[in-house]
């Protein structure tokens, strides 16, 4: 049997504990057929077979997003300008101002998720002033973690809130002391109203949702991301906003694997929806690259705990339990896995209550379900998990907001939230991800950061001691596959198992820990497929795929911000005490340069290494 597909001259690190090294691999129908040594893959060579040299770059299993949004953002990418990375507030807002000037009416600007003002020179956000200023005609809506959202003068014109508008339940419209809104929606104590506010806005076509959707993916596949669970997510209705999903999945052209769960879309009607749901899908149904996941992040309304730390934890409505109940009752006999999302300690607890309740009755008896973030539960509940079967997918949201938690909550709280070596030990499964892309940065690189060094994006140390590079990456890889029931089928470079993989920028497993947040693959592969090639693979390197609408911003920032190659570099080759220096939450003296092209660099400054 020759193979399709063989990789060689590589240093691949497989998570397999049976074969953790290997500098070859080779690849038929998809899957891996052969990991080892150069001379034993080379054997499987044929006539046809297409060989890759690796050029010793280091290899790892294609990464797996425990908790992505990716259908949702998808369907928006081409719509939202990012600021992931961005190092100054004053470089953001020209970047703003540049996007308001190519923005046709009626649309919007978006700055949608993935940002902290932590991260930025100024440590602060904008003012609704600069957005006035930056964007005097377009609307303009900009999207802070789940907390707020900042409207400029015509974004509120375009949603149509005045002095008359009444706040929405659980959300309140800032206004100045004439009762006229001044621009600030603040989440008090959910995010419906930000969710709510946003979906005013213009929408693309059709055709231009398949443009988006295609380019998102691509930017993941940048990354060495080529799996993902999809969380369902706010205002994303099933089953009208999966039909571009759905059709790129018929088409074959999906370059990311995706399992999705379903998230109850009205208050009150829960069991209604996953009643008709159970009715009309099956769970798995589909194939390796699209298919049906169970049921969540969302069962009922009333159990969602939203994690603002700038606002006291809330209480869940004496409620909760009767509605939840009848929901997990109904799923568990259906034999559909769930996911809910739980922030506090204190609403894992009377979840649990349910979940124990239903078990007594129906034995989930192997069913996987499982939380999503548990940022302060405790280790009796991690224990109470760990007796019903469950896992725990943990994600980077204190990455992003590690600065209000240690504000309201204290230091010493945040060295254990959340407590992931503790679920490790338990033996509960976890999984690691990124709850891109409405809170943190879709950038897995961000978040295999601060597993590792136990830093928010702003320099914050919150963990005494991260996990080990090792564990982190199984937790992104291996640890990710049991939460859509995938064990043994992905997250490894093992016989077997998919053939998905990314060779990477730099080493993952030397470079200096800063360094991490900036790697990127050069070489991507799914099922035996390149899905995207840069640096010395780009002649293997798919079409590039035009940007459609060509105002989009994406035409101008296409990802994640990232140093150019010579700061990249010396960021590499200096100690790593200088780059802790130069990112220095409470110290860190830095300031910006902007280039002309928003696709190159603004240049970091703060220690002696950096000389231009």
């Amino acid at each position: 049997m020759y193979a399709d597909l063989i990789l060689h001259n590589g240093r691949l690190h497989t998570v397999d504990r049976e074969n953790p090294t290997a500098s070859a691999a080779a690849i038929k129908d998809g899957r891996f057929i052969a990991v080892g040594g150069d001379a034993e893959v080379m054997a499987l060579r044929g006539s046809a077979t297409q060989v890759i040299d690796l050029q010793r770059r280091t290899v790892i299993p294609g990464l797996n997003d425990s908790h992505l949004h990716l259908i949702r953002g998808g369907l928006n990418y081409n719509l939202e300008l990012r600021w992931e990375g961005v190092p100054s507030l004053a470089d953001a807002l020209r970047m703003l101002k540049e996007q308001a000037a190519r923005t046709p009416a009626p649309q919007w600007v978006r700055v949608v998720g993935g940002w902290t003002e932590f991260q930025f020179a100024e440590k602060r956000m904008p003012t609704l002033d600069e957005l006035n200023q930056a964007a005097p005609e377009t609307p303009v809506f900009v999207l802070h973690l789940y907390d707020r959202a900042l409207l400029n003068r015509a974004a509120l014109q375009a949603v149509g809130y005045g002095r008359d508008t009444p706040n929405p339940p659980g959300g309140e419209i800032v206004r100045d002391a004439k009762g006229n809104p001044t621009g600030m929606l603040v989440a008090r104590p959910n995010a419906m109203i930000l969710y709510s506010t946003l979906a005013k806005g213009p929408k693309l076509p059709p055709e231009y949702q398949v443009n988006s959707t295609r380019q998102f993916m691509r930017e993941l596949n940048r990354l060495g991301l080529t799996s993902a669970i999809d969380a369902g997510g706010g205002f994303q209705n099933y089953p009208d906003d999966y039909q571009v999903i759905e059709q790129l999945a018929r088409e074959n052209q999906l370059t990311v694997r995706i399992a999705y769960n379903l998230f109850t879309q009205k208050p009150k009607s829960e069991l209604a929806d996953f009643q008709r749901w159970t009715g009309s899908v099956q769970y798995g149904q589909g194939n390796d690259f699209f298919r049906h996941n169970g049921a969540g992040e969302m069962l009922v309304f009333s159990a969602a705990d939203f994690e603002d730390f700038l606002e006291p934890r809330p209480d869940l409505p004496g409620a909760m339990e009767q509605e939840l109940e009848p929901v997990v009752r109904h799923l568990v006999e259906n034999r559909w896995p769930f996911r809910l999302h739980a922030t506090y300690d204190e609403s894992i607890s009377r979840m649990l209550d349910v979940f124990e309740k239903v078990n007594r009755d129906i034995p989930f008896n192997g069913l996987p379900w499982f939380f999503d973030h548990a940022e302060t539960i405790s280790p009796k509940n991690i224990e109470r998990v760990r007796a019903l079967g469950g896992g725990i997918a943990i994600q980077d949201r204190m990455a992003f907001q590690g600065e209000y938690f240690v504000d309201r909550y204290g230091a010493k709280a945040a060295e254990q939230t959340p407590p992931i070596q503790r679920m490790l030990d338990a033996g509960v499964p976890v999984g690691a991800g990124t709850d891109a892309t409405r809170v943190s940065s879709y950038n897995p690189w961000t978040s295999l950061y601060w597993l590792v060094t136990g830093k928010t994006v702003g320099g914050l140390s919150l963990y005494p001691r991260g996990l080990s590079r090792e564990t982190a990456l199984q937790l992104f890889t291996q640890g990710s596959a049991w939460f859509s029931n995938e064990q043994g089928k992905k997250g490894q470079i093992k016989v077997g198992q998919f053939a998905d993989l990314a060779a990477l920028s730099a080493d993952y497993f030397s470079v200096e820990a800063e360094a991490i947040k900036w790697i990127e693959s050069v070489l991507t592969v799914v099922g035996g497929k390149v899905v995207h090639a840069v640096a010395e693979f780009d002649k293997l390197s798919p079409p590039r795929l035009p940007v459609m609408p060509d105002w989009s911003p994406v035409v101008k920032v296409s990802g994640h911000w990232k140093p150019a190659a010579p700061v990249a570099a010396q960021m590499h080759q200096c100690a790593g005490a200088c780059t802790v220096h130069a990112h220095s939450h409470e110290k860190a003296r830095r300031s910006s340069v902007p280039v002309s092209d928003y696709q190159g660099f603004w240049g970091i400054f703060g220690c002696s290494c950096f000389a231009f």
